[in-house]
């Protein structure tokens, strides 16, 4: 495969890329997993599941159409959980996965988060293979896991890195 052109731009979410956020994610999970009832809600209803928490969704845009996107929801202060990310089949291994990683981290320290988790499991072993790439390391479940299908749990501290 020939590599993309770098005219990969990020951008916050905006109502003309709601269904770009249900479709790019919708392909994953229903590729590896079941698409659990807390999913629909969250791919359904962005604004009120992330955005009107505090949150923000990005979108990784390719001569302007939406190929990537991740999200990033308030868990108390300073801590945000890193979902929703998703680069579409046809353009993974290029790269955007990585810059996303990039400039994910650059807006947490931004608007002073301390402190990213996220959810995954262990069959997507390229996703945590970048995770850990970018410095995250696992943490215990909580039994009160809102994803069924999690069986990995990692976090990583923004403070004192650059």
């Amino acid at each position: 495969m020939p590599p993309l052109p770098p005219t990969l731009s990020i951008v916050p979410f905006s109502p003309e890329h709601r269904e770009a956020f249900f479709e790019l994610n919708r392909a994953w999970l229903e590729a590896s997993f079941l698409i659990e009832p807390y999913d629909l809600k969250v791919l359904k209803q962005p604004e009120e599941m992330i955005l009107d928490q505090g949150g923000a969704i990005y979108f990784g845009l390719l001569d302007g159409e939406a190929v990537s996107t991740f999200a990033l929801t308030p868990q108390g202060p300073g801590v945000v959980e890193l979902n929703k990310m998703a680069v579409r089949e046809d353009v993974q291994s290029h790269g955007i996965g990585q810059r996303l990683m990039h400039f994910m981290m650059a807006e947490c320290r931004r608007t002073g988060v301390n402190v990213i988790e996220l959810y995954s499991h262990s069959k997507l072993e390229s996703a945590l293979h970048i995770y850990r790439k970018f410095g995250f390391t696992d943490v215990a479940l909580p039994e009160d896991c809102v994803y069924d299908r999690a069986n990995v749990r990692m976090r990583l501290s923004l403070e004192g890195t650059e």
